[in-house]
């Protein structure tokens, strides 16, 4: 690198010894890390990352307001951050959905983050609308290039923005969303999954307004769902209750905290021609409600467990496997002998492995024997880059309880 370079690149040397993680390409660098700062980066600036011995390491944008200080972007020392290289970069990611089969749906994931090697980018494609978040200074601070980037190489009606997530406060961002591009998406985007339709509120919606990484678990667990009574806890719009209803569910139940999502799931099953007078809609605390049920004696052969992000932060780890420990216990209660568990966690923070081990302490508990049928994880259009095993984020377990 030349000395002119080096004087006019802001730059962050690694204390001695924190440079393994890097040359593994793991994609972050917390600050803990950080030795010294070089120049007057601003949040979301590009900057070289070096060894304690000034050698380069690696080039990502900078955030000091963040426990993660650099997201890297490239391991090669002349490779420019500059429109070229998010036009590669946007390429690839769709060249890697155009090699999934897409035939199924015309909904799912086009770029998935640090997976893709655009850390903070999330892109989801419903139809002809995109729904784009920014996770991420750098992103934030590169959005108006990423947005004309996609119009060309994606070519959708509107490109919406629903940069409204918890993430973005650790980041020192302001929830942000609205339109980027092109047309308002309407009031409902009709989405179909395997056969099966559904109305998608993109900007008000839960994350982009579908849980699209788990397709491919609701055809999973609805292969269980014939003749049985389902429970579908935290249905959120109830695309697990459709599923198995379509695959021949005797009857579903769905039960939610928001009286709003019960209505759109309602309309879900009133779309696909499956409403039947056995179904229910349960409006409350899912705790609750429950353990109201088992207090009744009611009882189900396919009980759904998909609740949201219990653990935020590492701090919150130990409440979250209480959380799902309580909520699974009262799921093993009320299943019936021979019926079917499929219970959930969206917490990166917690491994498979520790949620295993929360399930089996919930089934010890309540004297249920539970044998695990499948293991479950998000679709293929959220891969998981080997180099960062964070993106492992959803994990699920279909257990057959006597």
């Amino acid at each position: 690198m030349s000395k002119h370079r080096e004087q006019n690149t802001p730059s962050v040397t690694l204390k001695p010894g924190r440079e393994k993680s890097v040359r593994q390409r793991h994609p972050w660098i917390f600050s803990g890390a950080v030795a010294s700062v070089q120049g007057t980066p601003s949040p979301g600036a590009v900057v070289d990352v070096r060894a304690a011995d000034g050698s380069f390491l690696a080039r990502g944008y900078f955030n000091p307001r963040s426990q993660i200080v650099v997201r890297l972007l490239t391991w090669e020392e002349h490779e420019a951050i500059d429109r070229a290289f998010w036009e590669r970069r946007l390429r690839a990611a769709l060249a890697r959905r155009d090699a999934l089969t897409h035939d199924a749906t015309n909904a799912y994931r086009l770029v998935f983050a640090e997976s893709d090697g655009l850390p903070g980018l999330i892109v989801d494609r419903y139809d002809r609308w995109l729904v784009l978040q920014a996770l991420t200074w750098g992103i934030a601070t590169a959005k108006p290039l990423l947005v004309e980037l996609l119009q060309e190489l994606v070519a959708p009606r509107g490109i919406y923005e629903r940069s409204d997530v918890d993430v973005r406060a650790q980041e020192g961002l302001e929830p942000s969303t609205g339109l980027l591009a092109g047309e308002e998406p309407p009031e409902k985007v009709a989405i179909v999954e395997h056969g099966l339709h559904f109305a998608v509120d993109l900007r008000h919606g839960h994350k982009t307004g579908f849980y699209l990484d788990q397709r491919e678990n609701r055809r999973a667990v609805a292969a269980y769902a014939a003749g049985r009574d389902v429970l579908n806890v935290f249905s959120y719009t109830g695309a697990f209750a459709v599923y198995a209803a379509a695959h021949g569910a005797r009857s579903v139940t769905n039960l939610d905290s928001s009286t709003e999502a019960l209505r759109a799931a309602e309309e879900h099953l009133h779309l696909n021609g499956l409403a039947r007078e056995t179904d229910r809609a349960l409006a409350g605390d899912a705790f609750q409600v429950l353990r109201a049920l088992k207090e009744q004696g009611e009882r189900f052969d396919l009980v759904i467990l998909d609740p949201p992000k219990f653990a935020f932060s590492r701090g919150q780890v130990l409440a979250a496997t209480r959380g799902y420990k309580d909520i699974n216990m009262l799921g093993l209660s009320l299943l019936r002998p021979g019926g079917i568990l499929a219970t959930f966690s969206c917490s990166g923070l917690v491994s498979e492995d520790l949620f295993q081990k929360v399930v089996f302490g919930a089934s010890l508990d309540v004297g249920r024997e539970a044998r695990i049928l499948q293991r479950l994880g998000q679709g293929p259009d959220h891969p998981v880059l080997l180099t960062f095993p964070e993106a492992a984020y959803l994990k699920g377990f279909l257990c057959l309880v006597d």
